[in-house]
């Protein structure tokens, strides 16, 4: 599919002004450099605040993966002008967390069209409660999702071969990962981070058997000489997917034979099932405790 086809099928937006972000989320944003970084072709790793974008440019317009946070939309324009004087005129969001739709209705007041699964919508529409308890209000109108998919899509797009694919929930119940076939370049989104273990995040339906799923479906998608761009981290290689995998389903595994054995989650957390990986991983201080937990619940079938 052209990416003119794909637009045309798409609703109209009607263009509205760029909501602003608040006025502690735009100090913040003032030290924040934007850095883009050529994958290959003509894609880009363009990097901020939140989660990586991934960028397609060229003379049939910009097509972006993910959208970061809204008070650094300005800076992100101003790097992809750099790079091309194209118009933005696709966003397709990786998951529904805020430091990758939280752009949505600033690209969308630009004219791009947003894409992502049904899910996402469905979640920026009706959010879920945040770390803090509380519910944050719904996404404005420009920064949903106007053309949804179930299925893989192919858009052929500045000579590049664009591949979105929707996939189980994993990190939630609404990811997606894009391959852009000629350049060689896998993004990934956060069902997979070079920095960190897996987050699995169950309040927006992610689930442990989805991301091992997923994690196969990228390394099948990968091969020898692709770049992987996670959602966060450093830019990667196949061999990351396949170690990453390999912890996944090491740490399920211990988990499950100390649920077996009736061990309670601050027991099984007490002993450190991802110890001999932390230091390879990365982030572990932030990030284990928490992904046990996670596969704990799962195992145990909690809600």
């Amino acid at each position: 599919m052209s990416f003119r086809r794909l637009l045309a099928t798409a609703a109209l937006v009607a263009a509205v002004p760029v909501f602003a972000a608040s006025a502690a989320a735009q100090q913040a944003a003032q030290d924040v450099q934007v850095t883009t970084t050529r994958l290959g072709g003509n894609v880009y790793a363009v990097d901020g605040q939140g989660g990586r974008i991934t960028a397609l440019v060229g003379t049939e317009g910009i097509f972006l993966v993910d959208a970061q946070f809204p008070q650094v939309t300005e800076k992100i324009v101003a790097a992809l002008r750099a790079l091309s004087p194209a118009p933005i005129r696709l966003v397709v969001n990786t998951h529904v967390h805020g430091d990758h739709t939280g752009g949505n209705a600033n690209f969308g007041a630009l004219g791009a069209t947003i894409m992502a699964q049904p899910n996402l919508r469905a979640r920026l529409l009706k959010p879920s409660p945040g770390a803090n308890g509380q519910v944050p209000p719904p996404a404005p109108a420009a920064a949903l999702p106007t053309i949804t998919y179930t299925e893989p899509l192919t858009i052929q797009m500045n000579g590049e071969e664009v591949r979105i694919v929707p996939l189980p929930p994993s990190h939630t119940d609404g990811d997606t990962v894009v391959k852009f076939v000629t350049a060689d370049v896998l993004s990934t989104g956060d069902v997979f981070r070079s920095v960190g273990f897996p987050n699995i995040d169950r309040t927006n339906g992610g689930t442990l058997a989805g991301l091992l799923q997923s994690l196969d479906t990228f390394i099948t998608l990968a091969g020898p000489n692709t770049k992987v761009a996670p959602g966060h981290g450093a830019v990667t290689n196949r061999e990351a997917l396949v170690f990453h995998r390999q912890v996944v389903v090491t740490v399920r595994d211990r988990v499950a034979a100390a649920i077996a054995q009736g061990r309670s989650v601050e027991e099984v957390v007490a002993s450190k099932p991802t110890a001999d990986f932390d230091e390879r991983v990365g982030n572990a201080m932030a990030s284990a405790d928490r992904f046990v937990q996670q596969v704990y619940a799962e195992l145990r079938g909690a809600r």
